[in-house]
């Protein structure tokens, strides 16, 4: 074999850090979970939107996760899912900043919703207080500066967004051993991690302590009390199943990186740094199946819409004509005039229907058979009422 083919072929190849099997197991994961990231999140702002009794302080929190969810899955992993196809980063620089910071934007957004989430829970079930739209306005507002700030801070020079180990996405330069890079990766993972998950701690744990002194009452154990339990309870354990999954998808991505930024530069490989990267971009499919399968608004709310759609498309299939044939006119009923002389003066009443109405036919002679579709006569009053089916 000529040597200068192994060259080039060795030159060829010499980027890839995965084997190209892998490259394209990597490319399904990622673009499956894009998909449904945002078809789930899209169900979710859509059914907020359509339906009026979705619309409370607390869903305008969980429709904060799904928008930065969906952007998420329409931004952040487009770069990914097209470096896997073609086995390396083909971006620009710019591009790459760019994905470095939507995506930290976006996670940072989604755990700090959940952590107030986490607080207006407190404060309803531990303090009694129900939160209104203005308080939520004002969180989210909160949350998204509060991310912007950290997010933001890499493109005014402390620290920056650089390519990943893995080479299929990018974030902040873990890697640098530069004092201002770690001052900034320090206060970012306190900032921006362990701070909401101890809010969430806290909260949580406070809730289950009220919870369960509430049930040892027994002077409120009342039919309504035990109603509000049940219900905070079950609203409670939805939250917590969203903030654990949420964590268990982040967790492991936290702790490569701190490795990465504190530990020695071998002890972090392509292998063990994809594998968390991708299992943190997974959660933006999760939570939205947690609302429809654990709180029964949405869940009946996404039933509703869904019949209303395949009554919407029967009924469109049922009102299209078939064959131009028309069938007759077919008698159900006829009011019968017998009796006292004054119910022979009533006007006799008949109702026939057809393949798509119900026709109800008033006329003020003997009970005969009557041809809808010819004239009536002059010697002859009919009022013809015809009434569709909904």
């Amino acid at each position: 074999m000529n040597p200068a083919n192994e060259t080039r072929a060795e030159r060829s190849t010499e980027h890839y850090l995965f084997a190209l099997g892998t490259y394209k197991l990597l490319a399904f994961t990622i673009g499956t979970i894009g998909v449904f990231g945002f078809c789930n999140n899209a169900v979710v702002i859509l059914l907020y939107c359509k339906f009026k009794r979705l619309r409370t302080p607390t869903n305008l929190l969980l429709v904060n996760i799904s928008i930065s969810d969906l952007l998420v899955s329409v931004i952040g992993i487009n770069f990914t899912f097209a470096s896997c196809v073609k086995g390396g980063w083909i971006w620009s620089q710019a591009t790459c900043i760019w994905d470095g910071f939507s995506n930290s934007l976006f996670g940072i957004v989604s755990i700090m919703t959940l952590s107030a989430l986490a607080y207006e829970r407190y404060i309803r079930v531990v303090h009694a207080q129900v939160v209104d739209f203005p308080w939520a306005w004002r969180a989210i507002a909160h949350i998204w500066l509060y991310s912007l700030a950290w997010t933001g801070a890499p493109l005014l020079g402390w620290n920056r967004y650089t390519l990943e180990i893995h080479q299929l996405g990018c974030s902040i330069d873990w890697a640098s051993k530069d004092p201002n890079d770690a001052s900034f990766i320090l206060l970012f993972l306190l900032a921006c991690f362990f701070v909401p998950v101890g809010i969430m701690i806290y909260c949580y744990g406070n809730i289950l302590y009220t919870v369960q002194m509430l049930r040892s009452i027994q002077d409120l154990q009342t039919v309504q009390i035990i109603k509000i339990l049940r219900y905070e309870k079950k609203v409670a354990v939805m939250f917590l199943l969203m903030i654990t999954c949420f964590l268990a998808c982040w967790t492991p991505y936290a702790v490569v990186s701190m490795l990465e930024a504190f530990g020695r530069k071998s002890m972090v490989s392509p292998t063990v740094a994809i594998i968390p990267s991708f299992f943190a971009k997974s959660s933006t499919a999760y939570n939205p199946l947690i609302y429809v399968f654990m709180s029964r608004k949405f869940r009946r709310c996404l039933l509703q819409l869904l019949c209303s759609r395949l009554s919407w498309l029967h009924r469109g299939l049922k009102e299209r004509p078939l064959t131009p044939v028309e069938r007759p006119i077919r008698p159900i009923f006829v009011s019968s005039g017998g009796g006292s002389s004054s119910c022979k003066d009533r006007p006799k009443k008949r109702v026939t229907f057809s393949n798509s109405s119900i026709v109800f036919i008033i006329t003020s002679d003997n009970i005969q058979q009557l041809d809808v579709s010819s004239k009536t006569s002059e010697d002859r009053q009919i009022n013809v009422i015809q009434v569709r089916p909904l």
